[in-house]
């Protein structure tokens, strides 16, 4: 009776099939891979399960520094006189990236280390976790985001509203098209490499893959952000871009909000449908 009582740890977060970690992916002895069913569409055991709620705590928590960080790493940027005299934009997509990577390694047990609604989505669309459990996440992580960025605004209420509180907008010089590409590019780029990073056929080939997971993601969000800065000032996640959008809550951060919802996800999508088909259809063993 008492091991009926215990959750079993091994399992943790795991208990249920559809949880998609992005750095523990599960490995077995003799390396073969077996295709896992898919996750079902709902699963009702979830909702009495400690795991899940956990796992959204933890999306809500990774999320909620997420914000924290990288916006007063923005809000330290604009605030310099000249960027020769501030971490620049290279530091500012370091540390979008570098909190990438250290918060998935960090909840990628607990809760598969999503931290954005794209990658939650496309992981759903791939069947790698439950409708359930996607937007329990979702509306956790857009929690979170919420909370940082207000705790930033709390701390510098004044500079933080006047220089623009971090909020994704198209930059002049570009139309919304042009936004809505990088965008959808950016977050396919992300999408991508986290398909990659934490496919469990790689694990049954490569067992190093899972421990190297965080990096390369983490990586590929540093890139992105080099890249879109001065586009959008870079979104793929639209849970950091409604929290900023909120927080901040002036017009022009709510002008061009779509376009960090519309692109993510349909990027996270196209990566979906590109990982199933084409990646996933080379043959794994002969």
């Amino acid at each position: 009776m008492a091991e009926n009582k215990e959750e079993d740890v091994n399992l943790g977060a795991n208990k249920y099939r559809e949880t998609q970690p992005l750095g523990t992916a599960a490995q077995t002895e003799n390396k073969d891979y077996i295709e896992p069913p898919p996750a079902p569409l709902f699963e009702p055991g979830e909702l009495s399960s400690w795991s899940f709620y956990r796992a959204g705590i933890a999306e809500f928590m990774a999320t909620f520094l997420f914000l924290y960080i990288t916006i007063l790493t923005v809000m330290g940027l604009k605030r310099s006189d000249s960027l020769c005299s501030s971490v620049g934009i290279q530091g500012v997509a370091w540390a979008f990236g570098g909190m990438i990577f250290a918060l998935v390694y960090c909840t990628a047990g607990i809760s598969g280390g999503h931290i954005n609604p794209a990658v939650t989505f496309g992981l759903f669309l791939a069947r790698k976790l439950s409708l359930t459990r996607a937007v329990f996440y979702m509306v956790m992580q857009c929690l979170g985001a919420i909370c940082g960025a207000g705790v930033v605004k709390g701390f510098m209420k004044g500079p933080y509203q006047r220089l623009g509180g971090g909020a994704n907008v198209v930059n002049p010089g570009y139309t919304k098209g042009d936004g809505l590409g990088a965008e959808i590019i950016g977050t396919f780029v992300l999408v991508y490499t986290v398909f990659s990073a934490t496919d469990a056929k790689r694990n049954a080939r490569d067992s190093h893959v899972p421990i190297l997971a965080p990096l390369p993601i983490g990586f590929a969000v540093f890139l992105v952000h080099l890249a879109t800065i001065p586009i959008t000032g870079t979104g793929i996640n639209p849970a950091r871009s409604l929290g900023a959008a909120i927080i901040f809550n002036k017009k022009q951060a709510w002008d061009d909000h779509w376009i960090f919802w519309v692109g993510p996800f349909i990027g996270a999508a196209l990566a979906a449908v590109y990982h199933q088909i084409i990646i996933r259809a080379i043959p794994f063993k002969s």
